[in-house]
């Protein structure tokens, strides 16, 4: 059991670690942009893709289990 708990520590230390690490890399891009005077010009482009995707996440999550469209069917057994 203790090697077990070591294992699941180690995992959450990677996993923290790497999300650490992404998230100075998009820090690090955008300070770059912003410096270069481009930051402005991505935003216009990504922000159709990021309003489409945040709409797709509402869908899907009001969707849940109500039937609604848009919502996942079960496992497509009648």
């Amino acid at each position: 059991m203790e090697t077990y708990l070591h294992l699941m520590l180690i995992r959450f230390g990677l996993i923290a670690g790497g999300l650490v690490v992404l998230a100075a890399l998009v820090f690090a891009i955008a300070l770059t942009l912003r410096r270069r005077g481009r930051l402005d010009g991505v935003r216009r482009c990504a922000d159709p893709a990021v309003k489409a995707g945040l709409r797709a996440a509402v869908r899907r999550f009001e969707g849940g289990r109500s039937g609604k469209p848009g919502s996942r069917p079960g496992d497509g057994r009648q």
